[in-house]
């Protein structure tokens, strides 16, 4: 169920040594934003977790998809170790923000 072509992501060059590799995008994020409320109905105001491109992919593929590592990890143009990391950081950012109460940002 794929709506749009794939795109590429990738950090920015900040450090010297090898330039990071492109990730392979499969769904059309934009920006999303997701704001935790109180028990009054009022949104809470603390500061926002940003969820990254290749983190909230490696999470779609593996946990929404059902793909192995090693098949998300082939689909997103990455190895497995780089897909595990991306997992392991968007699992770590979304249980932080469930636990502090804070809204979670999907950037792309």
């Amino acid at each position: 169920m794929m709506s749009s072509p794939p795109w590429r992501w990738r950090w920015g060059q900040r450090r010297r040594g090898r330039p990071p590799k492109d990730r392979i995008i499969w769904s059309d994020i934009g920006r999303v934003s997701f704001i935790p409320f109180d028990e009054r109905g009022l949104p809470i105001s603390n500061e926002p977790i940003y969820i990254m491109p290749d983190e909230y992919e490696a999470l779609r593929l593996v946990y929404l998809e059902g793909f192995t590592q090693e098949e998300a990890a082939k689909r997103m143009g990455i190895s497995r170790g780089t897909l595990w990391r991306a997992l392991s950081s968007g699992r770590r950012k979304i249980v932080q923000a469930l636990v502090e109460k804070r809204p979670i940002i999907i950037t792309r």
